[in-house]
């Protein structure tokens, strides 16, 4: 197992820090950034804070916030990677947003629910720090792709991990290609060792790990992007979307002709799949 673990680790390593075709953003100097902010005790239980030159908002209302989780399969990625920040701060700090990058602890030092718990933690943190950019605990939007994805999809099944770890409501979720909303469906089919290595051989911890199983009241709305181009990612954003509205909530579809990595890269790039994501934040009631 250690062996396999070692082997997909390196290769997920590998393939994020590989150069991403299409990627337009500006470097990372360009932005006004309070770097490493501490949320915990681990050295990877740290956020990146990126401040707007200009603040949306005023009065009570303050700047809107998104926290970003990246991708890595639970077992790899970092905050600071070009395609998690890039396009997406260039875009959103211009329209006056704050926009968080965070870490997490990573499989095997913590398991995908202890990591959905470092991202609650990490919401707490920064919710408590929403008064130094002059904005509100309740102006956020969690957004993460891939695993980052799943991460916030489950807390914005059960806000009750969330609320655990002593964060407060938010105002909506963003998942970009999670493709794990339940992981008892992945884990009885063929699948990627990885899953595997991340949700290891219990069936009662699949259930605990699924988004769609841990569903049991209306959620804050939710954006669900999925690659159009192949592959199981939109069929389980369906399924998941269906069982947020049997409990009265609401979940968009937003199948885009990408491949999964593409979908983090560009978004924040000029065109329909970046206006769609605005739609659904202008929905909020955000700038």
């Amino acid at each position: 197992m250690k062996s396999r673990f070692r082997i997909w680790a390196l290769f997920i390593v590998v393939l994020l820090a590989a150069p991403q075709r299409g990627l337009a953003g500006p470097d990372f100097s360009d932005f006004d950034v309070i770097a490493d902010v501490a949320y915990g005790d681990s050295v990877w239980q740290t956020m990146d804070i990126y401040l707007p030159p200009k603040p949306a908002g005023s009065g009570a209302a303050g700047p809107p916030v998104i926290l970003m989780v990246h991708g890595g399969a639970w077992v790899a990625g970092d905050k600071r990677t070009e395609s998690v920040v890039a396009n997406k701060a260039a875009h959103w700090l211009d329209r006056g947003y704050v926009f968080i990058s965070a870490n997490t602890r990573l499989v095997p030092e913590a398991d995908p629910i202890e990591q959905a718990g470092d991202v609650a933690r990490a919401l707490a943190a920064a919710q408590s720090m929403a008064d130094v950019w002059g904005g509100r605990p309740d102006r956020f939007v969690l957004m993460g792709h891939s695993s980052g994805g799943h991460l916030v999809s489950l807390l914005a099944a059960d806000p009750a991990l969330a609320a655990a770890q002593g964060a407060g409501p938010w105002l909506g979720t963003i998942s970009l290609d999670a493709g794990a909303y339940d992981v008892v469906e992945i884990m009885g089919r063929g699948h990627a060792d990885v899953f595997d290595v991340a949700f290891g051989a219990d069936p009662t911890f699949w259930t605990a790990a699924s988004p769609i199983h841990r569903i049991t009241a209306q959620p804050a709305p939710m954006l669900l992007v999925c690659s159009s181009l192949g592959g199981r990612s939109c069929g389980q954003a369906a399924a998941f979307a269906a069982a947020v509205e049997k409990y009265g909530g609401s979940a968009d579809v937003l199948p885009v002709k990408r491949r999964h990595m593409a979908i983090d890269n560009d978004l924040g790039l000029p065109g329909a799949y970046t206006d769609g994501v605005d739609g659904f934040l202008n929905a909020l009631g955000l700038p």
